[in-house]
């Protein structure tokens, strides 16, 4: 089910400021509970903040508890922070959060689901996410009707044997002016269908980069150079952070078992936040 604009437009900010008070020598939970503050709580997002604090405490990352909350965050959603968080991943925790964000302030202008469609697969493609589990995670986004599924989950067996660009192509309304009725159902327009045959059989960023100059799709973020020096610095540290509140579980457990009540919402926290 897709959300209100105001949860999106809330989502957004939620993931900038995250991603822009990294830095502040401040832990993640700490950064979280000061996030939420600021969330209207007209939204759902601050009840979602407070199971990813919850979760982030038991396995020292978010993509789980997004997972599990997947009637407010969508699989893409997850799938993104997951491979941002891996261990060997190629993706910046930071860059992932830039994506997300972006993501959802382009929902909360309202965004068309072909826009969404080649923002999610450029987010792949550049990033290099792995095309099997990440369009299925695409396939699962709600702004995706029944036709759009159908198409994702065909470009997830066929990506790699045809090139995305005779895909977009075929099931353009510009083919079927040129060739009639192809069979399908047409889910791009004429200006996507001439763009991606004038992009046939060329790198995919460049039919990504055209869409977005000619039809004002979003692009995906990417760190620039001199950014990555500090990227890779601040990858560092929340695998640190990871391992520190593994090492104190552990440590927790041998002294007797693992105090579960440290991790209960204690009930004068739910009246305050009633009162708020």
């Amino acid at each position: 089910m897709l959300l209100e604009r105001e949860e999106y437009i809330e989502q957004a900010y939620f993931f900038r400021a995250l991603r822009e008070r990294l830095d502040q020598g401040v832990s993640t939970q700490e950064l979280l509970k000061t996030i939420k503050q600021e969330i209207l709580s007209t939204t759902k997002l601050p009840l979602a903040i407070d199971f990813m604090t919850t979760e982030l405490r038991f396995t020292g990352g978010f993509a789980s508890a997004m997972a599990r909350l997947s009637h407010y965050f969508t699989p893409f959603q997850a799938f993104v922070i997951h491979e941002a968080e891996r261990e060997d991943g190629r993706l910046d925790f930071r860059v992932a959060l830039e994506i997300l964000e972006k993501e959802a302030e382009y929902k909360a202008k309202g965004a068309s689901v072909q826009g969404v469609f080649l923002y999610q697969f450029e987010t792949l493609c550049r990033n290099r996410l792995g095309y099997d589990k990440g369009l299925e995670a695409m396939a699962g986004d709600p702004i995706y009707d029944e036709n759009w599924r159908e198409f994702i989950l065909d470009l997830r067996r066929q990506v790699g044997l045809i090139d995305i660009a005779d895909m977009i192509f075929v099931r353009s309304e510009y083919y079927r002016q040129l060739r009639g009725d192809s069979g399908k159902p047409i889910l791009f327009g004429e200006k996507e269908g001439k763009i991606a045959l004038a992009n046939r059989r060329k790198d995919p960023l460049y039919l990504f980069a055209a869409l977005s100059r000619h039809l004002g799709y979003p692009s995906v973020p990417r760190p620039k150079r001199e950014e990555m020096v500090l990227l890779n610095y601040y990858t560092l540290l929340r695998r640190v952070e990871r391992l520190e509140m593994r090492i104190k579980l552990l440590e927790e457990e041998q002294r007797g078992g693992i105090d579960l009540s440290q991790f209960y919402v204690k009930p004068e926290d739910q009246q305050k936040d009633k009162s708020r």
